[in-house]
This record gives structure tokens, sequence and C-alpha cells, in this order.
């Protein structure tokens, strides 16, 4: 018999997709659509690229905080979360579930999932056990 730790997969995947709640040009997606499909990697190279035009944009360091969280380098996500709440610009943020919300507020919830294990894959934490 195995026992699975449960995870809110969906809530996490709902968070990751945060875009500002302004306008924005299709050049600066920030790999939402990479994200939802799992593909980790490109989005990690996309928003590398994004954070060395704009280092301190919240909205990328917090997606890029996910992708490298969901590819397993937690330390990484944790410092790019870090870096998202003490930046000096606050911005709007919408959620694929369409929640507004600022990108500070948005970094203590990344924290509070990474140190949760809200981005790690189901199959990682499996537990065997046996009669």
């Amino acid at each position: 018999m195995a026992l699975l730790k449960t995870m809110a997969a969906a809530g996490a995947l709902a968070f990751a997709l945060a875009a500002p709640s302004h306008a924005q040009n299709a050049t600066n997606d920030l790999s939402a659509a990479t994200l939802a499909e799992g593909r980790q990697a490109d989005a990690i190279r996309a928003l590398e690229r994004q954070r060395a035009a704009a280092p301190d944009d919240a909205a990328v360091l917090i997606n890029l905080g996910i992708a490298y969280a969901q590819a397993g380098e937690e330390e990484r996500a944790k410092d790019l979360f870090e870096a998202a709440l003490t930046s000096d610009e606050v911005v709007l943020l919408q959620t694929a579930a369409g929640d507004e919300t600022d990108s500070r507020r948005l970094a203590r919830k990344a924290l509070r999932m990474l140190r949760e294990g809200a981005f790690r894959p189901a199959d990682r934490d499996a537990l065997s056990l046996r009669d």
C-alpha cells in the first residue's frame, strides 16, 4: 500500500501564473503559459532573460522563483521570493485564478508554499507502508 503526500497542485499552478494587473505586451508574458505546461526549463531561460533586463521586477522574480521551485531548486526559489518581498517596487499582480494582490503579499504566500512543499511533485514525497 502506498501513501502519497497530498498537495494543492491546482492552487500552486494558479498561483504561478502571476502577471501585472495592467495590460502588458506579448513579449513580456512572464512565461505563464510555459509554466502552466510544466516546461520549467523553458520558463527559467525566458524569465532569466527578462530578469537581466529588469532585475527588480517583482512579477518576474516571483514566476522565476516558482519555476525554480517546480524544478526542485528550492534554495534558489527562496532567494527569488525574498528578493520580490524586499523589492522597492510593489506592483499589483493578477493570478490565473483572477485574484488581484500586491507583489509582497504574493511573495509571502510563495515563501509559505515553498516551506509547505506545495511546489514539489506529489511522487517526490511518496511514502511506502508495509504490513
